[in-house]
């Protein structure tokens, strides 16, 4: 994210999974199938979507923004979560350090939720109680070997949590602090300190639990911290340079196991892009010694991916790394937090890379635009709809199922509210693969909708559908779609095309375009309720221009 943005908006105060597989107990369109489910799920066996209840939970959570109702939030005050199943069958949420209002500040870091649904999230509460002395001690080391005193009074900034089980009993989360000081005179970044100096570095450190629930964590220390090929040259013009000090910055971690056993956590945000850097298994920590973190830089991880080559100014940043039939799928966010994030995906068969867009393009060797687009901020009609979608988490259930969580932000002046644009809501989604293997995110959030088979009979009537092409800092607003008789779209989005369904591989074929469908919530709708989304790559058959549709059946 731009962390920059988001520091300043919190200190101006502007500031649940079902286990169901889709795979159906029967598919005779005379019954009505069951979802084959976990017998620890709280998803609803009575196979009726008749007896579903949507989730209730208000979008604008600002009437129990304060601490003191954390105990109502349920998905309210998210930003970077990071999801992981534990054995005890719960999924954990952890986050950044930002909330409305500035809510959290004062009350920990890191802070957890959990839930055995993905719908219904229960408050767990901080994970690190104070910040680890060897930040403040490491940063001065630092600052000794520059040649320059030490910082006496430390401001912190606490980003973007990664947690992962490890194995049977151990679990591991992988954390950015950032020391937000001037290199130059150590002072607070504030405007009135300016000293013509980029600010200090961050560093990624871990930490380790043996069950999440009691959320008891061991620190262990510093895995990372921000490099530089410059030197000591840390002069910064103006504050309109964006050739950054640091080439690498040390937060965003993702951290994964390969299938081979190897171990590795990738980071990295808006300086120069993404880097690679190997973990040794039993420390959790890096796999080689690292120098310092200035001039020969290339124990500090290797670049696997770059916006620009040519520029320090990235505006990409939050990767995620997920391995899938073959493949590691990068997810990366684009561009500023507030309104114009958006979720790009790369994937490689090799975790170092190259990594390629689905356009073909190798964008580790060449950088560049990824493609596709996976999410963008949007609207449906009846509802104010949402920016600030992305810096995701991606995870499955063990059993076929994958999901991805992000936040999402309010537009400003919500319900007459300026500051509406600080109100951050954690949202999960349903995720398919296409056949050809690239993720397709669902565009209504996760409700928990018992997963009948879909009926042809069901396709017909009208739908809102979103092409999600890029358009910064805009919301991709929704045109009408009318499915009739004899598979012709007889009105709006391809009016005179023709569509199909494959009820086997549930999916709906639009004009020939391959569109996934999943039951999901009709949140706009007032009551909400269940409904039917689609969600499919545009030009699928060609490498340009490839963005998401998004589709919602409304009558």
């Amino acid at each position: 994210m731009n962390k920059l943005l988001l520091t300043n908006v919190i200190w101006m105060g502007v500031l649940a999974l079902s286990s169901c597989s889709n795979q159906m107990i029967t598919d005779d369109p005379s019954e009505e199938a069951t979802p084959v489910c976990d017998s620890t799920s709280l998803t609803t066996r009575a196979g009726k979507l008749s007896t579903y209840t949507a989730p209730t939970y208000a979008d604008d959570y600002s009437p129990i923004a304060d601490w003191s109702q954390r105990g109502n939030w349920n998905l309210a005050n998210v930003h970077d979560p990071s999801v992981m199943k534990a054995d005890d069958g719960y999924y954990y949420m952890y986050q950044t350090d930002a909330s409305y209002g500035n809510a959290l500040d004062g009350q920990g870091h890191f802070f957890c939720r959990r839930s055995k649904d993905l719908v219904h999230w229960s408050w767990v509460g901080s994970t690190m109680h104070r910040q680890p002395s060897w930040v403040a001690t490491k940063t001065n080391e630092y600052r000794a070997a520059m040649g320059l005193p030490p910082i006496k009074k430390f401001r912190y900034c606490f980003w973007a949590p990664c947690a992962r089980k490890v194995r049977n009993g151990l679990y591991r989360m992988y954390y950015s602090i950032v020391v937000d000081n001037y290199i130059g005179n150590g002072k607070y970044n504030d405007a009135a300190n300016w000293c013509n100096s980029w600010t200090e570095r961050a560093f990624i450190g871990v930490m380790e639990t043996s069950d999440p629930a009691s959320n008891k964590w061991v620190d262990k220390g510093m895995v990372t911290t921000s490099s530089t090929d410059k030197g000591f040259n840390y002069y910064r013009p103006s504050g309109s340079d964006w050739n950054a000090y640091f080439k690498y910055n040390a937060i965003d971690p993702t951290y994964i196991i390969c299938p081979d056993g190897k171990h590795y956590l990738l980071y990295g945000s808006w300086h120069s892009g993404i880097v690679a850097l190997r973990i040794n298994p039993n420390t959790g920590k890096a796999y080689s010694q690292q120098g310092n973190p200035w001039g020969d830089i290339s124990s500090y991880g290797q670049l696997v991916y770059s916006r620009n080559l040519n520029s320090r100014w990235q505006a990409s940043e939050g990767p995620e790394v997920v391995y899938h039939d073959g493949y590691y799928y990068l997810f990366l966010a684009y561009d500023e937090l507030s309104v114009a994030y958006n979720t790009r995906v790369l994937r490689s068969k090799n975790i170092l890379g190259p990594y390629y867009g689905k356009d073909g393009r190798n964008c580790t060797a060449k950088g560049g635009e990824a493609y596709p687009i996976v999410t963008h901020p949007y609207r449906f009609n009846g509802h104010s709809g949402w920016v600030g979608v992305s810096h995701c988490c991606v995870f499955d259930d063990g059993k076929g199922n994958w999901f991805f969580a992000s936040q999402g932000r309010l537009p400003a002046n919500t319900n007459g509210n300026p500051y509406s644009n600080a109100i951050m809501m954690g949202q999960v989604r349903s995720l398919r693969w296409t056949t050809d293997g690239w993720p397709v995110v669902m565009p209504e959030r996760y409700g928990n909708v018992p997963q009948l088979t879909i009926l042809e009979s069901e396709l017909k009537g009208q739908w809102e559908l979103i092409p999600l092409s890029y358009k910064v800092g805009q919301q991709c607003t929704s045109v009408s779609m009318t499915l009739g008789s004899n598979h012709k779209i007889t009105a709006g989005f391809k009016s005179g095309s023709t569509w199909k369904y494959d009820k086997t591989a549930n999916i709906l074929y639009i004009a020939g375009i391959p569109m996934y469908l999943s039951r999901e919530v009709d949140w706009e709708s007032n009551p909400r309720k269940a409904t039917i989304v689609f969600s499919g790559l545009s030009n699928y058959n060609s490498k340009s221009n490839l963005f998401t549709y998004w589709g919602k059946k409304v009558n």
